[in-house]
């Protein structure tokens, strides 16, 4: 898959990218390591050279030994090796960021966590006071059930109580009727099987009819504060690059504020969550667009613009991701939907997803979907097929968020279109067990199929879904990046269990999904994604070989340095790198 290059042939790849050597201009060099810089052959060399923000050579110890002088910052790896700055291709930063700024929030393994924490923040809000868990997933839990409306109503039976579990949650009576919705029909509400009355739990179209009256609001400099203590957490898992999933105007006024004022220490690519009215019209559509301050690709190395994004379904956690076939009746059970042919949520026709490509594709956009189920996935491609009759999509590198089930044919789909894959391995780590106890051997046969769509040219991009909690194990969704590699390399979820083997991927695979794949989806394999000249100094310096360490030891590695654009951002003080400059 790779080779070893120790050759002075660097110099000549140098100079015909217009660098100029002279030990004046180097300002940091690496050398005694392994540098895996992830190009077009996964060369290996020994050493690395930084000016400023740039690489200016890799080659051999006393190739780029000879490039320093006395002020040159000199860095001994002992052996360590080295890869590009890792790009977590979807994250949510900013709420994450604030989600435990003024209180941490507890770990909820079980139900008795849950009922522990909210009786005492009963004890510590005033009754009427909402209270609300951001990101609760029941399936993650040892009971693997929502809670009762009757258990949160007799913890909590003066306080509204709100779960929020993305695409559905669950409420209590007291928030029912502080919203005054609790004799009301709405469809939003699920009702038992045999009673109208309300179960408690609620669908995402419902959640903006909660009264909720003491949401938490920040102001500018603790937003900043607290996404820059976010990104040194980023960094400290070797991540230099991330996709931000969804967001608005706001989030790149907060960004780019960060950058102003010198903050930042991660780049970030922006998706732009827009509003549409799926009942446009294509032209009424166009001139919404048209009025936007924005498209894909505006900004600088820092902040960008990404793909504008719609969510065409629901999530596989809740049971209302969009299946090709009903849940069944093994969900009905653990998801509390009375209906065993549900099939879960979809927000937009094929004919109504159609206009919106087209018109963001000629508009200069990137589109992408949040998508979780197999059915909103075919419905998405179909769309995809028939704007590609009018339109040319390949060039736009538009792509599915999530997605989880891949049938072949929605595969050769992608490959003919050119679709990328921007899919998170954590779901498989901590939600194949319960999937595979619902769904069964036969339907999950195509849930998260790695290997067959790399096979295939499918170029799959790397991202943990961070949402809330800051830990990067414990985090929802823990953003550890090598706890991810290590999923799609040995496919065994949290449970111990090993699901579709011949789906593994190999190391190298893993990595590129993490590094240059994630860097052409932003259109930005010109400028980072591998370590070659000319291109960003974003790089880690890893506590393990990625490429030859025992299998089970890759989610347990550790990045002992990172530095973006040549700055250290991170440093557990294991080099102790000599002369020169250390953190601004």
């Amino acid at each position: 898959m790779f080779r070893i290059r120790l050759l002075p042939v660097i110099f000549f790849i140098a100079a015909a990218a217009g660098w100029a050597f002279n030990a004046d201009h180097t300002d940091i060099v690496m050398y005694n390591g392994k540098v895996i810089t992830v190009d077009a052959d996964f060369s290996i060399y020994e050493a690395i050279a930084i000016k400023g923000d740039k690489i200016i050579a890799v080659g051999s110890n006393e190739e780029i030994l000879n490039l320093a002088n006395r002020h040159t910052l000199k860095i001994d790896l002992k052996d360590h090796t080295v890869i590009p700055g890792i790009i977590d291709n979807h994250v949510h930063p900013i709420p994450a960021a604030l989600s435990e700024y003024n209180k941490k929030i507890p770990t909820i393994e079980t139900l008795n966590d849950l009922f522990e924490w909210i009786h005492k923040e009963t004890l510590e809000k005033e009754p009427g006071n909402w209270i609300i868990h951001p990101k609760f997933f029941f399936t993650r839990i040892e009971e693997k059930r929502w809670p009762t409306i009757w258990e949160l109503d007799s913890i909590a039976p003066d306080h509204p109580v709100f779960l929020n579990g993305s695409y559905m949650g669950m409420i209590n009576t007291k928030a029912l009727t502080a919203s005054g919705i609790n004799g009301s029909n709405d469809p939003a509400l699920v009702r038992g099987k045999d009673s109208d009355r309300p179960t408690g739990l609620i669908k995402r179209s419902g959640f903006s009819k909660l009264s909720i009256t003491n949401a938490e609001t920040f102001w500018m400099e603790e937003k900043l504060e607290a996404l820059l203590a976010l990104f040194r957490k980023y960094n400290a898992m070797g991540i230099t690059s991330v996709g931000a999933g969804s967001g608005g105007p706001d989030d790149l006024k907060i960004l780019n504020e960060l950058e102003r004022k010198g903050g930042l220490t991660v780049r970030v690519c922006q998706n732009i969550s827009f509003p549409f009215d799926p009942k446009l019209s294509p032209e009424e559509i166009e001139k919404v667009l048209g009025e936007f301050p924005y498209k894909t690709g505006q900004g600088n190395e820092w902040v960008k613009v990404g793909a504008l994004k719609v969510v065409l379904d629901g999530g596989i956690l809740t049971g209302t991701a969009f299946m090709g076939y009903p849940w069944g009746e093994k969900a009905v059970k653990v998801y509390g939907f009375p209906d065993r042919e549900y099939r879960g949520e979809l927000n937009f026709t094929r004919q109504e997803l159609k206009n919106i490509i087209m018109v963001a594709n000629g508009s200069g956009w990137k589109f992408t979907a949040h998508v979780t189920g197999g059915g909103g996935v075919d419905t998405l491609l179909a769309a995809y097929k028939d704007a590609s009759l009018s339109v040319p999509l390949k060039g736009g590198r538009h792509s599915i968020i999530h997605g989880n089930f891949f049938s072949e044919k929605a595969i050769e789909t992608m490959k003919a279109l050119h679709i990328y894959a921007d899919m998170q391995p954590i779901w498989f780590y901590k939600d194949a067990d319960l999937l595979h106890e619902v769904l069964g051997e036969s339907r999950m046969a195509h849930f998260q199929p790695y290997r067959t769509m790399m096979d295939s040219a499918i170029i799959v991009n790397g991202g943990s879904d961070h949402m809330v909690k800051l830990d990067p194990e414990e985090s929802i969704n823990p953003y550890n990046p090598f706890l991810a590699m290590w999923t799609v390399i040995r496919r065994k979820s949290q449970g111990g269990q090993v699901f579709n083997p011949e789906e593994r991927v190999s190391r190298e695979q893993a990595l590129q999904m993490y590094t240059i794949n994630n860097a052409y989806a932003s259109f930005e394999e010109e400028i980072k994604g591998s370590l070659e000249v000319g291109k960003l100094a974003d790089l880690s310096i890893l506590s393990k070989d990625i490429l030859t360490c025992h299998e089970d030891s890759i989610k347990a590695i550790k990045p002992v340095l990172t530095m973006v654009g040549g700055r250290i951002v991170h440093d557990d003080n294991s080099l102790n790198p000599t002369n020169g400059r250390r953190n601004r």
